[in-house]
């Protein structure tokens, strides 16, 4: 099993204070992907503990969480116990992880912002 280690950007978001994208702000992941990019269930499965988020945000401090799934629904996770800090990801498990690809989150105040994957590296 091999994770990869892919870094979201926040990619422009007409109509929000980040129409023209923030470079400084985004996610690090930690997950197991497929040969064609996308994430591997199965692999998933087997390495929970290892698939790890850190949000990160010039004005704030780096949030550190877990990739969790339940059901078919994805989300990042900040705090086992606590469901509001729960940032969902929009259709997660069919998006392809590969540069220059968008992913949706849902950020802490419920808004959907858009980010760009810039890296994708096996570990």
């Amino acid at each position: 099993m091999s994770l990869s280690r892919i870094v979201m950007r926040l990619a422009r978001n007409p109509g929000t204070e980040f129409s023209g994208g923030d470079d400084h702000r985004g996610y690090a992941l930690t997950a197991p992907l497929t040969a064609d990019g996308h994430l591997d269930e199965a692999e998933y499965a087997k390495a929970k503990k290892d698939c790890a988020v850190r949000r990160f945000a010039p004005d704030e401090d780096p949030a550190d969480g877990r990739l969790a799934r339940r059901g078919e629904r994805w989300f990042f996770d900040y705090d086992e116990d606590d469901q509001i800090d729960d940032e969902p990801v929009h259709r997660l498990g069919q998006h392809r992880f590969a540069i220059g690809e968008y992913v949706t989150v849902t950020d802490e105040d419920g808004r959907p912002l858009t980010y760009k994957v810039m890296e994708v590296t096996p570990i």
